[in-house]
């Protein structure tokens, strides 16, 4: 049970704490379109989102791929940026599509965000079997962190348009704004060139 504790927090603590501000932003460009009625096609979109994530976090682990840091930085801020960005498209808060190309934007933009945190991860113990145990662990841990944020997101989200009566289309504009400024700004500070 110690190495899933001790991944599991690993994968959780990359989501929730300050220093994830960019996996942070993107969760929540992600989560500001949906509420909690459309709570099924939100936890697939994240899970996408993880899938993707843990693909490319084991690849660069054992070394398959790798992409510079600087680089990899850089393209987690464009994630946040078209991300947030594709909501001004966002008109009516209907959705039939069973894949919206919101889901396939997450899985893509998960292997993106997984080279990143396989910069943070520290060598695994072990290899084959048990190296991808703690994987599973971590991503885990990574799921159940993105969760959390997208339910604390799902509950601002709920005052903001049925207490404080907001209008939806006009409060998804605002916080993408908001979240697409402070992504270019992140993108600005990690230019690779």
């Amino acid at each position: 049970m110690g190495n899933f504790q001790l991944y599991f927090d690993l994968g959780f603590k990359h989501i929730v704490n300050i220093g994830a501000l960019d996996h942070i932003l993107f969760m929540a460009a992600i989560a500001l379109r949906y509420q909690f009625v459309h709570w099924k096609k939100l936890l697939i979109i994240v899970t996408a989102f993880t899938i993707g994530h843990a693909i490319t976090l084991a690849l660069a682990i054992f070394n398959i791929i790798y992409l510079p840091k600087n680089w990899i930085e850089f393209l987690i801020a464009i994630t946040i940026i078209v991300t947030s960005f594709s909501n001004l498209f966002v008109k009516k808060f209907v959705y039939k599509t069973k894949f919206p190309p919101i889901y396939f934007f997450a899985l893509f933009f998960g292997l993106i965000h997984g080279m990143g945190f396989a910069t943070e991860f520290v060598a695994l113990e072990g290899n084959g079997f048990s190296a991808a145990l703690n994987l599973l662990y971590a991503n885990i841990g990574i799921e159940v962190g993105q969760l959390l944020f997208v339910i604390l997101v799902l509950i601002i989200s709920l005052i903001c348009l049925n207490i404080l009566k907001f209008n939806r289309r006009e409060y998804l504009l605002f916080t993408s704004g908001a979240i697409f400024g402070i992504a270019v700004e992140i993108a600005l500070t990690r230019w690779p060139f």
